[in-house]
């Protein structure tokens, strides 16, 4: 077997609108998927001859990873036989920083597993992600989406034009369950007929490829909960916004604050501005599945 790699974008939320909580304890929701150029990057290759079992390498994070996850949920619905093999993750999207690191890696792992063992069922790879978590599916196959259900109804968007994207990271982690949790405390969830029709606006501002819906669709329904539980939050945004960014958000369910720009030199620019702060902002722009499938998947040496 080769070794063959996949690269692993993150994702920011361009709004997102909180719903009420389904029969299986999830959140309805409404949000636009965009993936942007920060990847993690994955290789598979044969595990090492006496290995027992699947093995997934991500150096500097420790605990079970959600690879592991994917890999056995592919192996068990597909039921495929290969022999075991090795997934190494370079690791540069924040971690529990609500930009999707994990389910990027996931649906990446998903891409891999796909391709070494000839099993290419859309279907049965989108069973295997929703099993995996509500951010999964639309990481299978990266690009811009509308994602509505608790994450898993994805419609795909047209590609927006260059803008510029200011990632400022925090030290602190927080988990998507406590934001979720939180949310419910302070009553942030919608009911469901406000829901279906901000998602209508919401395609209809999109349709012809705008960069950004309106203003007041880009808000995060999340964003009260994240700085209620991190309320240095606050002042981040603060920063970001003075920095010159044309919105300023939390990403998903936190702790990094995003700042959205014309072009990516007004988010370099913020991102010298903001350089002495730890960790270090980063300026990026979206991540392109066109530019992606011109170059094609990654293939590293013999194994």
């Amino acid at each position: 077997m080769t070794a063959i790699g996949e690269l692993a974008p993150a994702k920011i939320n361009l709004g997102l609108t909180l719903g009420p909580t389904r029969e299986d304890g999830r959140h309805l929701l409404v949000t636009v998927m965009q993936p942007v150029a920060l990847c993690d990057r994955l290789e598979l290759s044969p595990a090492p001859l006496g290995s027992s079992g699947d093995l997934t390498v991500c150096p500097g994070v420790e605990g079970e990873n959600l690879v592991d996850r994917a890999i056995a949920k592919f192996r068990e619905l597909s039921g495929w036989r290969g022999a075991p093999v090795r997934i190494e993750i370079e690791k540069k999207i924040p971690v529990a920083a609500g930009m999707a690191g994990g389910s990027a890696d996931a649906g990446a792992a998903l891409r891999l597993l796909s391709r070494v063992s000839a099993i290419s069922d859309p279907e049965l790879l989108m069973e295997v992600a929703v099993s995996l978590g509500s951010d999964v599916p639309g990481q299978l196959q990266p690009r811009r989406y509308l994602a509505s259900g608790a994450g898993e109804t994805l419609r795909a968007l047209p590609e927006a034009p260059p803008f510029g994207i200011l990632v400022v990271p925090s030290e602190r982690e927080l988990s998507t369950a406590e934001v979720f949790a939180e949310a419910d405390r302070l009553g942030l969830p919608r009911g469901g007929g406000e829901l279906e029709s901000r998602q209508a606006e919401i395609v209809g501002a999109l349709a012809a490829g705008a960069a950004f819906a309106p203003e007041e669709l880009l808000s995060n329904d999340l964003e009260p909960a994240s700085v209620s539980l991190a309320p240095e939050l606050e002042w981040t945004l603060d920063e970001v916004r003075s920095a010159g960014a044309r919105h300023a958000m939390v990403c998903g369910s936190g702790p990094t604050a995003i700042g959205l720009f014309d072009d990516l030199g007004g988010a370099q620019a913020a991102a010298l501005a903001l350089s002495g702060r730890t960790p270090v902002p980063v300026a990026i722009e979206p991540w392109y599945p066109s530019a992606f499938s011109k170059r094609g998947p990654e293939r590293g040496g013999g194994g």
